[in-house]
């Protein structure tokens, strides 16, 4: 089992997985680059929990 997921996390998830979902990748570290540069999350946990949610959203894709 998981962590559970904040709304602000699934919700901020969404909007930039349908907004810019040709950007997204696999890699942890590319999705942090463009949480940083398509929101205003000043948070450095909750910016890596919605990079990580991000990814884990892009691997499931891929399968």
């Amino acid at each position: 089992m998981g962590r559970i997921k904040l709304q602000l996390i699934k919700r901020t998830t969404k909007r930039i997985v349908r907004e810019h979902g040709s950007e997204i990748k696999e890699d942890f570290n590319e999705n942090k680059k463009i949480v940083e540069k398509y929101t205003d999350v000043s948070n450095k946990k909750l910016r890596n929990a919605i990079s990580g949610y991000i990814t884990k959203l892009a691997k499931i894709k891929e399968e």
